[in-house]
């Protein structure tokens, strides 16, 4: 059973009931929902409130898919009859209205914490010992509860000329549009990244070390993906590792990737993953020793080896999506400080690739399916979407559902095709709510829409 002081329990001989390192998505919901249980709590952030999703992650990184989009629509126009003379793209307007909006979900955030009376110590935190965090000023402070939400980092490989290439971090802050882009990486910010600067005009290789990508969703969706995208333009340099990469006197990259030409490219985006960002971080001084990829192993209620810290989030590498670390967040503060102990449900979580077009998934794929129950039965719909009649690109897209043959239980739903992630998520709930595929054949279509697909899988 979880340990479940309250902080009248835990006394006052601590400067906080809970110090939380790291103002992400996970440890302002964990400082809000603990202050609200009457603990006194503080938080530090060497960068900016908010933590990757906020600041340079998901929320950005979905606007620039939104102006990609649009992109795409403007291509097009005059099939809806519009005709539009001198149009024109420019990066740093784009880029400058994301930093707006960026800032003012930092400042949003911040007003939650101070709205909750929680103190904001702005600059880097490490642990000095089970009970006590160091701050970068010199100073240290007490807490019956420590909090790790520390996040992910970028992680970048090994190579001559790796200083001349960026990530996902670097990449909201472009002074200019790059005319040719490499995205290295076969996850999901390698694809969304790819996706949005080929719609804006960029020329944009990827390059990736096998011929697999996006491991983590249903091979039939990857594939029409793959076929859409290299459609659009994007070129796939698969079973490809960089060797280096030179930066000549006009600022070009040339990238040896072992075969007979090198690649000559404006920029190079790394995208080959992340790691949990615990270097330096202080851990050895509370006894916790960390993972194979850095990561702080915790038990279900988040709780380290050291019984007074904790962890929430992408540290501890369990899933790194930011619904998972807000959950985990909740979870904790409920458990440790609102007599409410309560554990995170890792199964069925829904996940989207906002790449172009958008895939979106939940449950298991197809061949886990099979793996996992045998015989399975895979129900799918692959058609034209009616916003694609305009599109001179002859896309279609694709629905399936996988359900366990005799009792037809939803195992999985996956989806490509526009808006996908919008319309999984209200699937995801039927998925969660172990319904079978009969609820979705006794359930009237909304026509014409994408969605309606669900309802008419065979």
């Amino acid at each position: 059973m979880a340990d479940t002081d309250t902080p009248a329990d835990a006394g006052t001989e601590f400067d906080y009931d809970l110090f939380v390192i790291g103002a992400g998505s996970g440890g302002v919901r964990a400082s809000r929902i603990a202050a609200a249980h009457g603990a006194r709590v503080a938080v530090a952030e060497e960068y900016r409130v908010g933590g990757t999703c906020v600041i340079r992650g998901c929320v950005p990184k979905k606007m620039l898919v939104y102006g990609a989009m649009f992109a795409e629509e403007l291509g097009h126009p005059e099939n809806y009859g519009w005709t539009i003379e001198g149009k024109t793209f420019d990066w740093p307007t784009l880029r400058d209205f994301v930093k707006k909006d960026v800032d003012r979900l930092e400042g949003l955030y911040g007003n939650t914490l101070a709205n909750n009376k929680v103190e904001v110590f702005a600059e880097r935190a490490t642990i000095a010992g089970p009970n006590a965090v160091k701050l970068a000023s010199g100073r240290e402070v007490t807490a019956g509860k420590i909090l790790v939400a520390t996040g992910c980092w970028p992680a970048m490989p090994d190579f001559p000329g790796v200083e001349h290439c960026i990530t996902s971090n670097e990449m909201f802050h472009l002074a200019e549009q790059p005319r040719r882009l490499m995205v290295v990486g076969g996850g999901y910010i390698a694809m969304e990244f790819a996706g949005v600067f080929n719609a804006l005009g960029s020329e944009v290789t990827l390059v990736n070390r096998t011929d697999r990508i996006l491991r983590s969703y249903d091979e039939q969706i990857v594939d029409r993906m793959l076929a859409i995208a290299m459609g659009r333009g994007i070129q796939m340099r698969m079973h490809s590792l960089i060797q280096s990469v030179e930066k000549d006197a006009d600022g070009c990259l040339h990238v040896d990737l072992g075969e007979t030409d090198k690649v000559v490219v404006d920029q190079v985006l790394i995208a080959i993953g992340r790691q949990p960002n615990t270097a330096g971080l202080g851990l050895e001084n509370a006894g916790i020793q960390p993972g194979p990829k850095g990561e702080i192993p915790v038990d279900e209620y988040n709780r380290t080896t050291c019984e007074s810290i904790f962890a929430v989030g992408d540290v501890t590498d369990r899933v790194q999506l930011t619904p998972v670390a807000i959950r985990e967040g909740h979870a904790f503060a409920d458990t440790q400080f609102g007599n409410k102990p309560r554990t995170v449900d890792y199964s069925s979580i829904p996940s989207a690739v906002f790449s172009q077009p958008p895939i979106a998934g939940v449950g298991l794929t197809e061949k886990q399916a099979r793996e996992q129950y045998g015989a399975v039965k895979v129900y799918s719909s692959d058609f034209r979407p009616m916003k694609n009649i305009f599109s001179p690109h002859a896309e279609r897209g694709l629905y399936k559902m996988i359900v366990e043959e005799t009792s037809e239980k939803i195992l999985g739903i996956h989806m490509i095709g526009p808006e996908a992630p919008e319309i999984l998520q209200v699937a995801a709930v039927a998925l969660k709510a172990g319904l079978t595929k009969q609820a979705f054949d006794d359930t009237v279509a909304l026509h014409p829409s994408m969605a309606e697909e669900l309802v008419l899988l065979r």
